[in-house]
């Protein structure tokens, strides 16, 4: 069932959403307010933008100008709407293309700033996609894989471009090789947890085309206090 909710309290931003497949998560709201901005950055693309709530927040962000990259036609034109309803035509342009074709529409070391939420999830023998087609496409390597991702990024970025990964903690070392591949040095990474004691489930990730030497490990984001409720840090994310 399509539904429009308030995005958050962003500045009155308001989302389509289809409840039959999938709510935008806390995955969503983390990278845009994790990734570096600053004035001098004048394209961002988000891959896998899905109905778009990435591009939505970063506009409360920055003055750039964001494409977002979305396969799926359908979950296209709900992310169509939303930009459409907030008249933000003009700073968000949609592209219903896959990320493996992008060479054929967009110039090389052309894009400052990459964002990505990608499927989190290899597929194997194991994996369990009886489910509906835009949820096993946004959580599994079906489409897409990680190494896609990098490759794209490697292509479209400028020298010393931003790709800013959100993805689950246990493949971050198959992050750090890829980066490694294509030539994208990681310099900043938080580990994300649900709560304080507990494991880290989730991992952002930022690493610049052909940037030299040097990490910074963030301090940790706790998501949940004891009882449950946002931490202050992740509600002032919401605003």
């Amino acid at each position: 069932m399509e539904v429009l909710n308030d995005l958050l309290d962003y500045n009155n931003l308001k989302i389509y959403q289809n409840t039959d497949w999938f709510l935008f998560s806390l995955d969503s709201v983390l990278l845009p307010n994790f990734v570096t901005l600053n004035k001098k950055i004048k394209t961002i693309m988000d891959l896998g933008t899905g109905n778009a709530p990435i591009p939505l927040i970063l506009s409360t962000k920055t003055k750039a100008k964001i494409i977002g990259i979305e396969v799926q036609k359908d979950v296209y034109d709900l992310a169509q709407k939303s930009v459409l309803y907030n008249h933000l035509e003009n700073q968000i342009e949609l592209c219903n293309l896959d990320i493996r074709d992008l060479k054929k529409y967009f110039q090389g070391d052309s894009i400052d700033v990459i964002t990505c939420n990608p499927p989190y999830f290899k597929v194997s023998e194991t994996s369990n996609l009886n489910e509906d087609v835009h949820k096993v496409i946004a959580r599994h390597e079906l489409n897409v894989k990680l190494e896609d991702i990098l490759m794209a990024a490697r292509y479209l970025l400028k020298n010393n471009g931003i790709l800013a990964i959100v993805h689950r903690t246990d493949r971050f070392l198959d992050i750090l090789r890829g980066c490694s591949t294509y030539g994208l040095e990681v310099k900043r990474v938080r580990f994300i947890y649900p709560k304080v004691n507990s494991e880290s489930n989730m991992i952002l990730v930022e690493a610049r085309k052909n940037g030299g030497v040097g990490l910074k490990i963030l301090p940790p984001l706790y998501v949940h206090r004891e009882n449950g409720d946002y931490t202050d840090e992740v509600l002032k994310m919401f605003q």
